[in-house]
């Protein structure tokens, strides 16, 4: 999955393009989360808690979805080494 492209559609409010990338990963933590998010753009919180509980998430006390996304692209930035934290 591309979570560069995802973030770029979610940062678009383009959720249903999102929502088509990230159901192509069910697994990896960084696209659960990003699924979790789609559904909080959606505006359906019990999916995106859903979501959030299978990305190792908290659900945070006061959703908001760009802050979410800022998160979530900052957890992929590269750091020093070339790793990436996901």
């Amino acid at each position: 999955m591309d979570l560069a492209a995802v973030i770029a559609l979610l940062r678009a409010g383009d959720w249903q393009g999102a929502h088509a990338v990230v159901q192509a990963d069910e697994s990896a933590p960084g696209s659960c989360w990003a699924h979790g998010i789609v559904h909080l753009l959606e505006g359906d919180l019990d999916n995106a808690r859903y979501w959030y509980g299978r990305a190792g998430r908290a659900w945070p006390a006061t959703p908001d979805p760009g802050a979410e996304i800022d998160a979530l692209e900052r957890s992929a930035a590269p750091i020093p080494g070339g790793r990436v934290v996901r």
